[in-house]
């Protein structure tokens, strides 16, 4: 018999140190599941997580998403803390700044290989070690995939992030058409502005009403917000919206 029969199910969340990391998986841990609070250089943040959660069965798991190596070991310890991994949570993201009429050439690059590395080719090696324990186990699992309004709308200052979440929501794609025959469904979010501690600056400061108005509810969202609509799509009754990409941006940016 599964030794977990009972105890919820087992998910890693990436990036779960603060912000909409945490708020996720505060949402898995209220609805019964045991939690793995990923984190790579906030570990006094990820242990706040970790001690806020409630339920048991919960636990830390470092490393650089950067690193394919680790990325490989940190899903092995994810599972092995939590008695199996049935969804995971691709939450961790690198946000630098690098317009492009005045960041120089060396910056540009730099930052280009750092978003990508965590945000697309890090998202992607989690996804596949997650997967296949996933499969090896015969789960009907959960992968889903925090991507963002601006793959869309565009990221003047941030045209790396906004064309990493891109890949990401079709990387999704693909994989909900690849894992679907194991019983394993896709999705993503694609968040518009949300009040985190990342950007707490910007929505204080002279530019925040106008962050305010790009929704006509005259708000940005909460991370609480977002981490509903993750826990709906990671539920069993969201399987036949695989593949689906949600926008949860207030009505911000709207497309068809």
């Amino acid at each position: 018999m599964d030794a977990t029969a009972g105890r919820g199910r087992g998910v890693l969340v990436t990036g779960a140190s603060r912000g909409i990391g945490r708020a996720v998986a505060g949402a898995f841990a209220q609805a019964g599941d045991r939690v793995a609070v990923h984190w790579a250089t906030r570990r006094a943040d990820a242990a706040e997580t970790l001690a806020g959660l409630p339920g048991g069965g919960h636990v830390l798991v470092r490393g650089d998403l950067a690193d394919p190596d680790r990325v490989e070991a940190l899903v092995e310890e994810a599972a092995d803390g939590l008695g199996g991994i049935d969804v995971l949570v691709n939450n961790a993201a690198v946000m630098t700044p690098h317009p492009l009429p005045t960041t120089g050439y060396a910056a540009w690059q730099a930052a280009w290989r750092e978003t990508a590395a965590v945000n697309l080719f890090g998202a992607a090696n989690v996804s596949y070690c997650a997967a296949r324990h996933m499969i090896g186990r015969g789960a009907a699992g959960r992968i889903v995939n925090v991507g963002s309004r601006g793959a869309f709308r565009g990221e003047p200052d941030h045209p790396a992030y906004g064309a990493t979440k891109a890949a990401l929501h079709a990387l999704g794609q693909s994989l909900a058409v690849s894992l679907a025959p194991h019983g394993i469904a896709v999705t993503s979010v694609a968040p518009g502005f949300v009040a985190t501690e990342r950007v707490a600056d910007r929505l204080s400061g002279p530019g925040g009403a106008d962050i305010h108005a790009q929704s006509p509810f005259g708000r940005v969202a909460s991370a609480e917000e977002i981490a509903a609509a993750v826990l709906y799509l990671a539920s069993p009754a969201a399987g036949w919206s695989s593949g689906a990409v949600l926008d949860v941006n207030g009505a911000s940016y709207l497309r068809t």
